[in-house]
């Protein structure tokens, strides 16, 4: 099983790099990130947040699995709506985030290397945002707009002192 990194991890903040082979091993990480993601009850999950600096991200908000590879988003717009995001790389911190989520049009590869181009809208389009941009290094507190505060502030100086002790 692959096990979680967490927030301040450094490696979290580097951008990750393409996929270029979409072989027998890739599959079994997206399968293995899969299995990581639904064990600790997430809907979305990066590579980095399992120490692979890859393009791929895993998704699910109940419509079904989706693995993707090397994603970019073409286009965002719609309506923008501010909601309260958790993340598996900072385990009980919940911040608010506002994204537009009425149009997110992306592509990526699926895992047998065939490019396809999707749209989503409401939880999904969130969701994807929020895994692209660990592919790009950065996190959700990095998008929130309102200063960071009370048990999510003191969550985040829990996850840095322990990190800071185990390092």
């Amino acid at each position: 099983m692959l096990n979680i990194v967490t927030y301040p991890d450094p490696s979290l903040r580097k951008p990750c790099e393409e996929v270029t082979s979409f072989d027998e091993d890739l599959k079994a990480l997206a399968s293995e990130m899969a299995r990581a993601m639904y064990k600790y009850d997430g809907i979305g999950l990066a590579a980095p947040q399992v120490g692979i600096r890859k393009r791929i991200i895993t998704v699910d908000v109940g419509k079904g699995l989706l693995k993707l590879i090397n994603p970019r988003i073409l286009e965002i717009g719609g309506e923008e709506e501010e909601m309260d995001e958790g993340c598996l790389s900072l385990p009980g911190v919940f911040v608010p985030v506002r994204r537009k989520i009425g149009l997110v049009r992306f592509e990526a590869y699926d895992i047998n290397g065939k490019p396809k181009e999707w749209k989503a809208s409401g939880l999904l389009a969130r969701v994807i945002q929020h895994e692209v941009d660990h592919l790009d290094g950065v996190l959700m507190i990095d998008r929130t707009h309102k200063p960071i505060e009370g048990e999510a502030k003191e969550r985040i100086k829990a996850l840095e002192e322990e990190y800071a002790r185990l390092s």
